[in-house]
């Protein structure tokens, strides 16, 4: 079905067209009409799926319709859990309304820069403002910006919010917010934390889950390389050189650790960049520009500065360690093979992540094939865990025998999963 089935207007399909998009996506196919009718929405889907078009395009269409007011009250919110990510959301939004007239002023807000600006570029009104839920705050209590006429709330990579512990500064917003409005909440998973948000915030939502719970998109390639700790640094080298990634995000645990492997590969004449945390804003967007543009060819991040980067066509993605949580390695390999493209998602897997690599695939359902450089094998291998025979079943007991106890203790744990 093409985007004109939709019931988009003519100004939203020329910029669709202007993006090279034809076809939309599966998360776009049913989220569109649901927000054009004014649904309530609980959305999950994976990374890269197109969730951003998928309620921009229909919010711009409602504003579009709606009588136009010259103070610019903010009528949309859209909350992210990032810097990166809210800057890509905002950039969105713009493009996608780029031929609607009047057109709709849209603003970004974050924290990590200077909080005047931001409040100077308020004053004059702003229609869709996209912000994460910290700097709201600090702008919402320096009376910069006033929400009591928001007509839709977007909650985008809920999951992620609740992770970082924004739970408490989400619901001071939605206090601030007019009981009667559109919620739309998408998330990469629907977590019992996610439930919870969700009871008495949308009301009758459609639900839509376009992918199923925590897996990877068939299109990504994933290999796990058993090595050892000490040699991951130069194992990656090797896999960057012999063969010739142009283009590869890699993930860290640690701040610290993004800063050293960046500084090795920059000593090896492989252009590499970091962001996390602690690199200034305008560090981080440099950062992000130049590996988008293909002038930084190894780009080193941490899971919280990752989320934003949207390429279409990014080829690999490195888990240089492997992350604390299985989840979040769905959300880091979920920055390749996006839109349908295929990707490779390596990990470098020393001995004692062996049981994180278990855990990995018992949530994502399958086995990652494992393999071993020729000049960087592991020293120890932990063997792959047999699959569990099946159990023989219970012989029937007559209902007048008294029930025995059990011969297992009292709070034994029988591990199950595959290698």
């Amino acid at each position: 079905m093409p985007f004109s089935k939709l019931g988009l207007s003519d100004p939203l399909l020329r910029a669709i067209a202007d993006a090279g998009y034809t076809t939309p996506s599966p998360i776009q196919l049913q989220a569109i009409p649901a927000v054009l009718e004014g649904h309530d929405l609980l959305a999950a889907a994976q990374t890269g799926t197109g969730k951003t078009a998928g309620f921009a395009l229909p919010i711009l269409q409602r504003l579009s319709q709606r009588h136009y007011s010259a103070n610019r009250p903010v009528r949309v919110l859209i909350l992210t859990p990032t810097r990166e990510l809210a800057a890509q959301v905002g950039e969105s939004v713009s493009q996608y309304g780029a031929h609607l007239h009047p057109r709709l002023k849209t603003e970004v807000v974050f924290g990590g820069v200077k909080i005047n600006p931001q409040m100077m570029r308020l004053r004059g009104g702003v229609d869709v403002l996209v912000a994460t839920p910290g700097r709201l705050l600090d702008l919402v209590n320096q009376n910069a910006v006033k929400l009591d006429k928001v007509e839709t709330l977007v909650l985008d990579e809920a999951d992620r919010m609740l992770d970082m512990g924004f739970i408490r500064d989400i619901r001071k917003l939605i206090a601030l917010l007019p009981k009667k409005r559109q919620n739309l909440l998408f998330s990469a998973t629907f977590s019992e934390e996610i439930r919870k948000l969700t009871t008495g915030l949308l009301i009758n939502p459609i639900k839509i889950e376009v992918a199923p719970r925590n897996t990877a998109a068939e299109t990504v390639e994933q290999i796990a390389y058993l090595c050892n700790k000490a040699n991951k640094a130069e194992l990656l080298c090797h896999l960057i050189k012999t063969n010739n990634w142009q283009q590869v995000l890699v993930f860290t645990s640690t701040k610290h650790g993004a800063n050293r492997l960046t500084d090795k590969l920059n000593n090896i004449n492989i252009k590499a960049a970091a962001i996390h945390g602690n690199k200034s804003q305008g560090a981080r967007t440099s950062a992000l520009s130049g590996f988008k543009a293909g002038d930084i060819r190894v780009l080193v991040a941490t899971d919280v500065a990752a989320r934003g980067i949207d390429i279409v066509l990014l080829p690999h993605v490195v888990n240089y360690e492997l992350p604390r949580s299985p989840a979040d390695y769905v959300h880091r390999i979920g920055r390749t093979g996006r839109a349908g493209e295929e990707g490779q998602a390596i990990s470098l897997v020393s001995h004692d992540e062996v049981s994180a690599l278990r855990l990995v695939e018992k949530l994502i359902g399958t086995a990652i094939r494992r393999e071993q450089v020729v000049g960087f094998e592991a020293s120890q291998v932990a063997p792959p865990m047999p699959p569990e025979p099946p159990r023989a079943p219970r012989p029937a007991r007559p209902s007048n025998q008294a029930r025995k106890p059990s011969g297992s203790p009292r709070g034994q744990v029988r591990v199950r999963g595959n290698a």
